[in-house]
């Protein structure tokens, strides 16, 4: 009999590459790693790694048995769900990903609404940025994500991954009250405040400047919004700011809204065989009332 366990550790191997990086996603040492796929190459009966080098590599027969793990996986958390849904009282835990200004802003709500419908169910909550929050969720160490993706900026997208929009968040230019202009291109000669490159939202604001005819300068990189809150409210910078960081009116900055008003879309996403679990479903639901309380379009 092939064990669960034993399974996600060889498809782990197989998307990671190494036993150290496969060690460091599932919390294991890279000995028990080992031992995890020695005992499942004698259940298996076939081999499922050997030697090129110094490397480690799968076999054909571990290729097709890391793909097949999947759908082993994929199979049990079904199980897992009619399970919890037979019960009286929804027990366990969800692990939600969730991205900074979704987790200020939506998260106090949502916790309290399934405190309210299921108190005993424990959420375990890690803020992620989106793109990786995805990829882990499609490897499983999450069960639920919320995650952003910009106008012509698409985060990534991971079969068996299933999406629904829950929040349509209008961004904005922020400006301090001593800015003079409501307009991109009346800061083109503004100190700006951005997240690092390689974050979407990065990418769009830049774009936004450049259609507008010049190149930002970038003064201040930081991944903390509230930091740009904090710096555009201090008169130091600029920035293009979703609603949700903003649920409050802020009498320190001035927003002006964007030609053609674009959205970021901030979605939640989980494996499709997760789709009936009633637990994953509470949190879905306690995310939606939340967005829905702070008056949000979704």
């Amino acid at each position: 009999m092939l064990d669960a366990n034993q399974l996600r550790t060889l498809r782990e191997f197989a998307r990671r590459g190494t036993i150290a990086a496969t060690a460091d996603a599932l919390g294991y040492t890279s000995s028990a790693v080992s031992q995890q796929l020695t005992t499942l190459e004698r259940a298996a009966g076939a081999a499922l790694t050997r030697r090129v080098g110094r490397k480690l590599i799968l076999t054909p027969a571990g290729e097709s048995l890391a793909a097949s793990a999947d759908e082993v996986l994929s199979a049990l958390e079904r199980a897992q769900s009619a399970v919890r849904g037979a019960e009286a009282h929804l027990t366990g835990t969800v692990r939600l990903a969730v991205f900074q200004s979704a987790a200020l802003a939506l998260l106090p709500l949502a916790l309290g609404n399934v405190r309210r419908v299921a108190p005993d169910l424990r959420v375990q909550v890690t803020q992620s940025e989106p793109a990786q929050a995805l990829e882990d969720t499609w490897a499983r160490d999450f069960d639920l994500v919320v995650a952003e993706e910009y106008p012509h900026h698409s985060a990534p997208h991971y079969a068996g991954l299933v999406r629904d929009t829950l929040v349509a968040d209008a961004v904005r230019l922020a400006t301090p009250l001593v800015h003079e202009g409501s307009t991109i291109r009346s800061c083109a000669a503004t100190p700006w405040v951005m997240e690092p490159h390689g974050a979407a939202s990065r990418h769009f604001a830049e774009q936004q400047c450049r259609i507008a005819g010049f190149e930002p300068d970038v003064r201040f990189v930081t991944a903390d919004l509230q930091a740009h809150v904090a710096l555009v409210r201090a008169g130091e910078a600029v920035a293009l700011l979703p609603d949700l960081m903003l649920t409050d009116a802020d009498p320190a900055l001035l927003l002006h809204s964007l030609p053609q008003a674009p959205t970021r879309t901030v979605f939640t996403a989980m494996r499709e065989s997760s789709l009936v679990d009633p637990a994953i479903r509470v949190v879905v639901t306690a995310l939606r009332e939340a967005a829905g309380h702070l008056g949000t379009d979704s």
